[in-house]
């Protein structure tokens, strides 16, 4: 990826995220903002999934007890070249930029009080991206990656997905 012009580099980062956006549509969760900013961050992607439980007896009859329990992520995604120097992008999850999301999150969170009892997490993507010669798109799944993409020259893979990256309290009051 030497030589390009830095005008290029958040294309190569939005197509990072478009590939976690759509593996995670793909495994049941909605996609409530990308780049959500505030003046201290931007969140990558935010996303919801709701899972609903019942209960059921022991000859797997249906209670007509059922509970949600409502997830919100808030997802930090480092695209980067595999000969990266700050670890695919691990090392620039600093304790300061944790704290900057958990402060845009907190944000969010008053815009959308509706979702202030959701159960929170931060998440981070580890895409990785190599330039290829031919323009290929579209999203497949892979053995050695959890999704992969092509697009504008480049092949993107998102080689590891990190539940619960960082534990920050939200002060959304």
């Amino acid at each position: 990826m030497a030589n390009l012009p830095p005008s290029h580099y958040p294309d190569i980062g939005a197509s990072g995220e478009d590939l976690v956006a759509q593996w995670l549509q793909s495994t049941g969760w909605i996609i409530l903002h990308r780049r959500f900013s505030s003046s201290w961050a931007e969140i990558d992607i935010i996303a919801e999934y709701d899972g609903v439980t019942g209960e059921t007896g022991e000859k797997g009859e249906n209670f007509s007890l059922r509970t949600q329990h409502s997830l919100l992520a808030f997802v930090e995604v480092k695209t980067r070249s595999s000969g990266s120097w700050d670890a695919g992008g691990r090392s620039a999850i600093t304790p300061q930029k944790q704290a900057k999301i958990s402060r845009t999150a907190g944000m969010f969170l008053a815009q959308y009080p509706e979702k202030a009892d959701y159960f929170c997490r931060f998440d981070v993507a580890i895409v990785y991206c190599q330039r290829i010669s031919k323009n290929l798109t579209g999203v497949t799944a892979t053995d050695s990656a959890l999704a992969t993409s092509s697009a504008a020259g480049y092949k993107f893979k998102l080689q590891e997905y990190i539940l619960a990256a960082f534990d920050s309290s939200i002060d959304n009051g």
